[in-house]
């Protein structure tokens, strides 16, 4: 079964809009909604913004008989000259730019405890054809430059607040991990703030039509 993990309802929304729900169910205090998409067994969990709310997410959907995680929703992209409003890109590493154990580990920032590399590979589809790119995931929405350094040296190219714990938690539960973004802002083209909101029907509606590809990649 396919376990969709999204942090809004906005973006859940393209899927649960044509989805067959079957049932309703709670785990790990997430509503998880339970049916068929595009031929094909799912469930859907909107778990909220952040980190945790992804992990805990997760679980609800392992925890459900999810076997395979698919993370989608919309992401910000770090520069204009590798990323685009609206485009859709799959993820194919990610890192958590906000753990830091340097001082204790020496190692490099976004090394989770007990890893030796910093950025997590994903699952890579063979039948999805989407540029590939790198993600940053972080418990913050911000312009801050200190940021956008540290992410750019980091080699990410797209930021966002969950995708990277989703990873996470399924190399922990053995399972894996898909991940597909559409850009709602980019750094360095005004306010991201104002760019999500103006942006973000525009990048979802992008999504949702790659919506069936994706699905027919998952096998």
């Amino acid at each position: 079964m396919i376990g969709c993990v999204i942090a809004m309802d906005s973006e859940a929304e393209i899927l649960l809009s044509g989805m067959e729900i079957e049932n309703i169910k709670t785990a790990f205090g997430k509503t998880v909604h339970i049916g068929r998409a595009f031929g094909k067994e799912v469930l859907v969990v909107v778990c909220g913004v952040g980190k945790v709310n992804a992990a805990a997410g997760t679980c609800a959907a392992i925890a459900m008989g999810a076997d395979v995680i698919l993370n989608f929703g919309v992401a910000g992209g770090l520069t204009s000259s590798n990323t685009e409003v609206a485009e859709v890109y799959l993820i194919d590493r990610a890192v958590q730019y906000d753990v830091d154990c340097t001082q204790v580990n020496g190692t490099e920032i976004g090394t989770l405890d007990g890893e030796t590399e910093n950025f997590l590979p994903l699952f890579l589809p063979r039948k999805m054809g989407f540029a590939r790119r790198a993600l940053g995931t972080g418990d913050r929405f911000n312009d801050s430059p200190v940021d956008h350094d540290l992410l750019l040296r980091l080699g990410c190219d797209i930021r966002d607040m969950e995708g990277a714990a989703i990873v996470q938690t399924c190399k922990y539960a053995g399972i894996p991990c898909v991940a597909v973004k559409a850009i709602s802002d980019v750094y360095g083209m005004g306010s991201t703030t104002e760019q999500f909101r103006h942006n973000l029907k525009l990048a979802l509606l992008g999504l949702k039509a790659e919506l069936g590809e994706i699905f027919a990649s998952l096998e």
